[in-house]
């Protein structure tokens, strides 16, 4: 046990200026973190006993996965990155540190990178270290510091520039294996959000710069979270921003049939879709075709989407492109015909086709009939248009952004929306990264193949404050049992009592026997300053004992968050208090 008195816990009374949310106040308050600079915070005792306690669990549920744990530098060779495949994207996010050596006295040492994940380091590692399918299926992992240049940082731990991750990888031999150890991590990271007493959603998620073929997101439901997320509880269906999908179109819809010929009309000062919908041509939205013009890899293509609906750019990246922007009005008009605010997608009126990569159309646009368009000709469009009949499009897919109430692709139910804090991410990267190396392996046979892998990560540091973010009141931090700094605070009201100092040592003594950290608060400050830090704090248990309340014959167990304590009388105080402590150990 630890008395406060001789402990270091430095609450305020007042919330730091720059702390712009719940979480990031109350970490202060209550002495768990301290600001060193932007995004860099030093973890006082009370925040380094909680992330011990994250770590611990999350390192018993990797383990017990099958995962193998190790320790790799944080320091990285430049090369190793710049011959990876995600150079380009993620470069300026890293801090690099230059070699030393002048260039006068001896060759300069190459520059170096602080990694912000490690699959760089890893890849070339089990290249060397394993070569025979015997020796597979593999998974590693660490707990570590991280390092990420973030230009903005805030919100405390949520977006920091030096973070705690657990990370992993995994190396199967066939996509079957990959497969098998994608969701043993999966399951791993859902026992680690249980036993912490964070309420984690899984999601489809976006690959991004990690790339492979499909990824999931843990998101705690938080209102300053940093992604949308929709689902539905009852059908299960869960999915980030950037990946929702939603069943808009029925199953078996057929296109409308042409109603009339195509006709173009006049529509000087026309541009936008909110322009076309008002007077005098009042076209709704929905039946319109919106017509945007990208650059991918360096040549243009067009997406085509309702005029209701926003494109998700995010899911451009099912097209295959490593680099993609919006073209600018420049890049449109010699192959288009015309400037934004008159473009369509409709045959014989692209002015270059052949210079287009393509034209990509979102499934939505099949419940337009007889719709407008923009004729490729600055002010002027086209009514009438049907999709099979009129538009010109190379592959259909879904670009759009999913809004709450449309059904959901799973049973139909409505998509509810909430924002959420990501605490962790899983990939299924398959070859993306062993192949760039030639990393691989001999099979029984002798034949020679790519490891087929897969990444993991939790942000320890980030989850600590996710949990603060969603369990907590007006009065302070409410900490799960689990990775609460300790869990059970006996309030001593009056130490220079002999009698009631007796009784807090052997409550104290009882919890801790029972499995239970225990903080004995000692100081002589008055009860009500005891009771506020208590709150504060937010230690699950909190048990009084006081002059009062030996005159009495009892003690006073509180949870916290209840809005009652409960009188014990004090030879049955330690029996009830072990059970209370053995009830939730």
């Amino acid at each position: 046990m630890r008395f406060w008195s001789r402990y270091f816990i430095p609450t305020l009374k007042e919330s730091p200026a720059d702390a712009e949310i719940a979480s990031h106040r109350l970490l202060i308050r209550a002495g768990l973190v301290r600001r060193l600079g932007g995004g860099l915070y030093t973890y006082l005792p009370l925040g380094l006993r909680v992330m011990q306690k994250l770590s611990r669990i999350c390192r018993e549920e990797m383990e017990r996965s099958g995962a193998i744990e190790l320790s790799m530098p944080h320091v990285h060779p430049a090369e190793l990155w710049a011959d990876g495949p995600r150079w380009g994207p993620v470069r300026e996010i890293m801090y690099r540190v230059d070699g030393a050596g002048d260039g006068k006295r001896g060759p300069r040492e190459p520059e170096f990178v602080l990694g912000p994940t490690h699959e760089e380091v890893i890849t070339p590692l089990m290249k060397g270290e394993i070569s025979s399918y015997r020796d597979l299926p593999k998974t590693f992992f660490q707990i570590g510091t991280k390092f990420r240049n973030e230009i903005r940082p805030r919100f405390g731990l949520m977006r920091a520039r030096e973070f705690v991750m657990m990370d992993a990888y995994s190396f199967d031999a066939d996509d079957e294996g990959a497969v098998r150890s994608y969701h043993a991590m999966k399951a791993a990271y859902e026992a680690f959000f249980r036993r912490v007493g964070a309420r984690a959603i899984s999601v489809e998620a976006d690959t991004g710069v990690m790339g492979g073929s499909h990824s999931h997101e843990f998101m705690v439901p938080a209102e300053v979270g940093d992604n949308d997320l929709l689902f539905n509880d009852e059908s299960g269906y869960a999915a980030n921003r950037e990946k929702a999908r939603s069943s808009l179109l029925p199953a078996g819809f057929a296109d409308a049939a042409p109603a009339g010929a195509l006709e173009e009309f006049p529509t000087p000062g026309v541009a936008t879709i909110a322009a076309l919908a008002a007077e005098p041509f009042s076209v709704p939205a929905d039946r319109q075709f919106k017509t945007l013009v990208y650059v991918g890899d360096g040549r243009p293509f067009a997406v085509v989407l309702r005029g209701s609906d926003e494109l998700e750019e995010a899911k451009l990246g099912a097209l295959g492109f490593a680099l993609v922007r919006p073209a600018t009005p420049e890049e449109i008009e010699p192959v288009l015909g015309a400037r934004p605010g008159s473009l369509g997608a409709v045959r014989g009126t692209i002015r270059n086709l052949s210079a287009l990569a393509g034209v990509y159309a979102d499934h939505a646009i099949r419940l337009v009939g007889n719709g407008t368009t923009g004729a490729n000709r600055d002010g002027f469009h086209l009514r009438n248009v049907n999709v099979s009949r009129d538009l010109e499009v190379t592959r259909f897919g879904d670009f759009r952004r999913v809004q709450p109430g449309e059904p959901d692709p799973v049973g139909g139910r409505p998509l509810n929306i909430c924002r959420g804090i990501e605490v962790g991410h899983v990939f299924k990267l398959g070859t993306k990264y062993s192949e760039r190396i030639d990393a691989g392996f001999t099979d029984d046979k002798g034949g020679r193949h790519l490891f087929v892998m897969g990444c993991y990560g939790i942000g320890i540091s980030r989850t600590l404050q996710a949990v603060i973010e969603q369990s907590h009141d007006a009065d302070g931090i409410i900490w799960p049992w689990a990775i609460a700094p300790f869990q059970v605070l006996v309030c001593l009201l009056d130490p220079q009592d002999t009698g009631a100092t007796v009784v807090a040592g052997r409550i104290a003594s009882a919890a801790e026997r029972a499995g239970a950290d225990v903080l004995v608060d000692d100081r002589s400050e008055r009860p009500g300053v005891k009771f506020k830090d208590a709150d504060l704090l937010g230690i699950p248990l909190r048990i009084t004992v006081g002059a009062r309340g030996m005159k009495e014959g009892i003690v006073e167990m509180r949870w916290r968050g209840a809005p009652e304590s409960l009188k014990l009388p004090i030879d049955e105080s330690e029996a009830r208090i072990e059970e209370a402590v053995r009830g939730k150990a």
